[in-house]
């Protein structure tokens, strides 16, 4: 080993080192950051650092992997001249700086997600402009930057004092004794690739020891690689016959009638004997905001007195939990009404034009439909997706042009109409201030009108206007007060309008501010507040366990709608005890939370039971399955994914 030391690649098997050290230190501060979530054990910490060990030399290998061609390359005479020395400290240099860059990122990322790099990260990657910006306005980058040049420059001191470069750029190591070094780098690289997977460091029950376990560059690319799940591939199945017919079994409710006796045709007929009404409906998305915000649910902050208060007034719903951890997750549960699928947001993906959404009834209500964002709906392919489903588009147009295939209307945001914006967009004021102009520009018109209002400050770097709430910027508490102020002022002003008598709230989260804790899916994690307000003679708390797929097929109902439906939410009103369930979902591991028992269905085709204790907000192993509720929890997953993959989520003619 000294030997390799001592040749023309010292300085490739010196950064390796470094990178092994490097990993072993973040390692170690998320560990020491994580205690008060790890339940501590010897045998814990061998496989956390064991583990991390294993996949760490892996990302090493793939670091130098360039350089080692470059040194196997590198003619003799090259060796030490001044072109040979500005290559090494431009490749290595560059290196340092992406390691770091990549070592120095994972705190953050653990602060808001607990996790290392997954699905989220390559997000971030596609979607640079927000998210530059919003690195740069949550943190201090200038002293980043110059801690991480001064750690860069401090390793090449390190190295010259102990004559790594020296002998990099003296040792005229001969072709054959370099073959023979870069022949085993490059064949451990792509046998590392080959066998090294992320499930490998998934062998506790305590996600917290499993990220631990892990290497975030190649948790990384891990999730770029298998950003789509295919059910069937990956997850505990049984007869589509058997599936749907359970399927049908939990989604009929009373007032409704299956319009076929085809096994795969879920389409009912929802029938309502009293008059219907077609009320304007306005459905405020507020951005992370979960349910122990609020001091309804035990919180002592007073963050939210302007909801709080809606919240009297309204049909609140107490028990009612986010589908996913992200806003397209939640835009899916809003729209689609469909479980949450493994992979990602249907939102985001290809061939989700023109589908069964509340979209196709609202359409056959004759209704006009806008999204208004503040941000630019370019993001994470929201425009594309409301787009194709017929709504218009009101954003923050930065330049990134509709699909030629979205035949609906944009209508950007002007410059004047800005107060305060960063990286996600305009502040949630302005954006309610585009709400209510859009309002009164649609009621002047002879047909009623659904907005979907996705709101933004609540959200990293969590910054809004100065002087309008007690709070500084820079902190949730701050964001989620400034939140409740412009809702509050949003309502205020939509009292004065000759519209609102026969307009109808729906104030919804999309998620929750955190889904980080000890399992893979964290229940309390997921409860969001929920109400409709404004609709007459509908107040008080609904306290049934219901899932955000709900929430609009319990509007429907309360406007005595008869209509042909595919989807998979439920009227909360006509719920049955034992109709009562949430569906809960990441981006691999599924749930259904159901008579006090958690089903989890796992990407290894596994099925995992817990007892849910409310109170304590535990969850407790079960010894023996409940076989029934891993059937319901199967039957809703493997359905949904059947439909959307094969096309049966589709507008038709007949159903348009």
């Amino acid at each position: 080993m000294k030997r390799i030391f001592n040749t023309r690649f010292s300085l490739l098997f010196t950064f390796i080192v470094t990178y092994l050290i490097l990993s072993f230190l973040v390692r170690s501060a998320l560990y020491i950051w994580s205690i008060p979530n790890i339940e501590f054990s010897i045998l814990g910490l061998l496989k956390i650092y064991g583990l991390g060990l294993y996949f760490d030399a892996g990302v090493s290998l793939f670091f130098v992997l360039l350089y080692s061609i470059y040194l196997l390359l590198t003619p003799k005479k090259f060796i030490g001249s001044l072109a040979d020395k500005i290559l090494t400290y431009f490749i290595i240099g560059l290196m340092l700086f992406i390691a770091l860059f990549g070592l120095i990122g994972e705190f953050p990322f653990w602060e808001e997600f607990n996790n290392r790099y997954n699905f989220i990260a390559v997000d971030y990657l596609i979607y640079t402009y927000e998210v530059v910006e919003n690195i740069n306005q949550s943190y201090p980058i200038p002293l980043i930057l110059i801690f991480q040049f001064s750690v860069i420059f401090s390793i090449f001191f390190i190295y010259k004092k102990k004559g790594v470069l020296h002998k990099t750029f003296t040792q005229k190591t001969s072709f054959i004794k370099r073959l023979l070094i870069v022949i085993p780098i490059i064949f451990l690289s792509f046998l590392h690739i080959n066998f090294a997977k992320n499930k490998q460091a998934e062998w506790s029950e305590n996600t917290y020891n499993n990220e631990l376990s892990k290497n975030g560059v190649f948790s990384l690319f891990a999730a770029y690689i298998s950003n789509e799940l295919d059910y069937n591939s990956f997850y505990k199945t049984m007869p589509n016959k058997k599936a749907y017919t359970i399927l049908k079994e939990q989604l009929k409710q009373n007032n409704q009638t299956y319009l076929s006796t085809k096994q795969d045709d879920i389409s009912r007929v929802v029938k309502s004997n009293s008059l219907e009404q077609t009320p304007n409906i306005i459905m405020v998305t507020i951005e992370s905001l979960s349910a122990d915000f609020m001091t309804t649910f035990g919180n002592k902050n007073n963050l939210t007195p302007n909801i709080e208060k809606l919240a009297k007034e309204s049909l609140f719903f107490t028990n009612m939990y986010a589908t996913g951890t992200r806003t397209v997750r939640g835009m899916e549960a809003l729209t689609l009404c469909v479980p949450p699928t493994p992979g990602h947001s249907i939102v985001r993906r290809p061939n989700n034009e023109n589908l069964l959404s509340i979209a196709s009834i609202l359409k056959q209500k004759k209704y006009a439909l806008n999204f208004i964002y503040g941000g630019d709906g370019y993001f994470d392919n929201m425009n594309y997706f409301f787009g194709s489903q017929g709504f218009d588009i009101i954003d923050r147009d930065r330049g990134n042009p509709l699909s030629d295939n979205i035949k609906t209307t944009r209508y950007p945001i002007n410059e004047e109409e800005i107060t305060f914006e960063n990286a996600w967009g305009i502040c949630d004021a302005d954006i309610y201030e585009q709400a209510l102009k859009r309002a009164d520009f649609q009621s002047k018109e002879n047909r009623p009108f659904f907005q979907f209002i996705m709101t933004t400050s609540n959200h990293r770097p969590y910054s809004f206007p100065e002087g309008k709430i007690n709070l500084p910027q820079g902190s949730r508490k701050s964001a989620v007060k400034y939140t409740d102020y412009a809702l509050g002022e949003f309502i205020k002003k939509a009292k004065t309008k000759k519209w609102f008598k026969n307009t109808i709230f729906v104030i919804v989260s999309d998620h929750c501010a955190s889904s980080a804790g000890k399992w893979e899916i964290n229940i309390n994690n997921h409860h969001i507040p929920a109400m409709i307000y404004n609709l007459k003679n509908q107040q008080g708390k609904v306290n049934k366990l219901v899932s955000q797929i709900d929430l609009m097929p319990t509007v429907f109902g309360l406007l005595n709608w008869t209509y042909t439906t595919e989807l998979y939410g439920k009227d909360i009103n006509k719920m049955k005890p034992n109709e009562e369930r949430a569906l809960l979902g990441n981006y691999r591991t599924l749930g259904l939370l159901k008579n006090g028992v958690f089903t989890q269905l796992t990407d290894r085709k596994q099925v995992q039971q817990y007892k849910w204790n409310s109170n304590k907000k535990e969850m407790t192993e079960l010894n023996s399955q409940i076989d029934t509720l891993q059937n319901i929890a199967i039957s809703y997953y493997q359905t949904a994914s059947e439909r959307f993959k094969n096309g049966k989520m589709k507008e038709t003619k007949t159903n348009k």
